[in-house]
């Protein structure tokens, strides 16, 4: 295991299977992330608009370096279907060295 230093997992919900697999697509071929697994189906309950919502959605598990995050929301907001997309970054702490490596090759190629 090896701390990764700049390596991020971004959360994006969208609501079909269909547009995460458009954004993820948009967002290999720039080069904006290195992998992106589709969960095709996840129930959310939130607030919008001064109401509780039920919404079943898909979930994208996105791995990238924070230096492309910026890029990244910028593309998800122009290519997603609502007004206020859920993207959210978290810190990879420690991975395994020879994944990290394949992910550093996958961007920048």
């Amino acid at each position: 295991m090896v701390y990764t230093g700049g390596w991020i997992v971004v959360l994006i919900t969208t609501p079909s299977r269909d547009e995460a697999y458009k954004i993820s697509r948009v967002l290999i071929e720039e080069k904006l992330a290195a992998c992106i697994n589709i969960v095709e189906s996840v129930h959310s309950i939130f607030w919008w608009k001064g109401n509780i919502e039920e919404s079943g959605e898909a979930l994208m598990i996105v791995k990238t370096r924070i230096d492309k995050l910026d890029k990244l929301i910028e593309t998800v907001k122009k290519h997603h279907s609502y007004t206020v997309p859920e993207i959210i970054a978290l810190p990879i702490i420690a991975a395994n060295p020879d994944y990290l490596k394949w992910l550093d090759e996958s961007i920048t190629q």
